[in-house]
């Protein structure tokens, strides 16, 4: 059902962490269903939950569903603390979840209910943090430690508890570089402001392990928000104003350096129409780990199809049916998620050495001749399995 805004004209900026932290504070006091859309999660991991938690759970996906026993998983912007205590069952006693958020009644609603769950799962996997989710190196509960005894009453206080952020942030981040198999979050990057969204990927593509990965479900757009509609707080608060486009949204995984970026799941019809413009729930997977220098082993690839040619986010071109030169690096990406069951792999017969390796120009998607991966001597006729008189195959007849 479309919606028509008034628009404001005259208004003063959003303070949209203002907007969301009084909206959020509330929703975890009491039960807003206008701020999520309908999830089918699965029934055997909610079984456990509180039903408190479940009531005040606002997301748009279930990220749970892509994660692997074993696994350490971040969740920004955990909130209650749902997807935290349904990953908990997922990655099992031997993985661990980490739940980030800064709104202290929703953090304080997950905290109630950690001790008790894991004694019913017989083990405990899953803590919470504080701290902003576009700034996962400053740790809010050491900040909050400080400011207690060193109230900030002037601008020297102030600049005072801005170095002493800094230092937290250097000596004792909230989460460690490369750390990470997989970060989760449901409906929550679409929360923070737009002039913070660059430093928000940077920040989750610092946390990440090489060949981890991003599974973040969101609300998006199918047209450009237009700016009266990014002034209203209740539209913004609800997930809907600071919603990316569905585009752009993919394009800020693959300026952060991610890659293997795709679509899995995608809601058909729009859970809400405003102006025309459709909203709709998007989950959005992504891998870290495409840095690194290109060295030449005499590796190839053959792309299976059904495109013609298809060209990945390092600029590499796959023709279909064809062998392809790649570099080292891309070679191993294409053996791992997303792409191993779409191109098979060719080594060389006679392994190159790392250090051995001359540098690879990845710029010019160039065929890679047979000979070039083979450089062994021919069999002889002789070593070959000799057939019986009659036989096409063998002793067993033709295939």
């Amino acid at each position: 059902m479309s919606q028509a805004i008034p628009d404001y004209p005259n208004a003063a900026p959003l303070n949209v962490e203002a907007a969301v932290r009084a909206r959020y504070g509330a929703a975890a006091e009491a039960a807003e269903p206008q701020l999520c859309c309908a999830v089918d999660y699965n029934a055997d991991y909610l079984k456990i939950i509180p039903q408190e938690i479940i009531d005040r759970d606002y997301g748009c996906g279930d990220p749970s569903r892509h994660l692997q026993a074993g696994e350490t998983v971040l969740d920004l912007g955990s909130g209650g603390g749902k997807i935290c205590y349904i990953a908990s069952q997922v990655v099992g006693p031997t993985g661990r979840v980490i739940g980030v958020d800064c709104n202290d009644t929703m953090l304080d609603l997950a905290r109630r209910h950690r001790k008790p769950i894991g004694d019913t799962l017989g083990y405990h996997n899953v803590e919470f943090r504080k701290g902003r989710i576009q700034d996962l190196q400053l740790n809010l509960y050491l900040l909050d430690d400080h400011l207690k005894s060193h109230q900030v009453n002037s601008s020297s206080d102030w600049l005072e508890a801005q170095e002493q952020a800094q230092h937290l942030r250097e000596t004792a981040p909230l989460i460690d570089d490369d750390s990470i198999d997989v970060v989760v979050s449901n409906c929550v990057l679409n929360l923070v402001r737009n002039e913070d969204r660059h430093q928000l990927f940077a920040e989750i593509h610092r946390v990440l392990r090489r060949g981890g990965r991003a599974v973040i479900s969101d609300i998006v757009s199918d047209e450009t928000v237009p700016e009266h509609l990014k002034q209203d707080p209740e539209l913004w608060s609800g997930c809907l104003s600071g919603a990316f486009r569905e585009d752009e949204f993919l394009e800020a995984f693959e300026q952060a350096g991610f890659y293997g970026i795709e679509i899995i799941e995608r809601q058909q019809a729009p859970w809400r129409v405003i102006e025309g413009i459709e909203f709709r729930s998007l989950t959005v997977r992504a891998f870290q780990g495409k840095a690194g220098p290109c060295l030449d082993r005499q590796q190839a690839v053959v792309y299976h199809g059904p495109w013609k040619m298809v060209v990945d986010d390092d600029g590499n071109t796959l023709h279909r049916g064809k062998r392809m030169a790649v570099c080292d690096k891309t070679f191993n990406i294409y053996n791992q998620s997303p792409y191993a069951d779409q191109c098979t792999a060719i080594e060389p017969q006679v392994e190159i050495p790392l250090d051995e390796a001359a540098v690879f120009n990845c710029s010019k998607n160039e065929l890679r001749a047979p000979s070039d991966t083979k450089n062994a001597p021919d069999n002889a006729l002789g070593s070959l399995p000799q057939l019986q008189d009659g036989d096409c195959c063998g002793p067993t007849g033709c295939c």
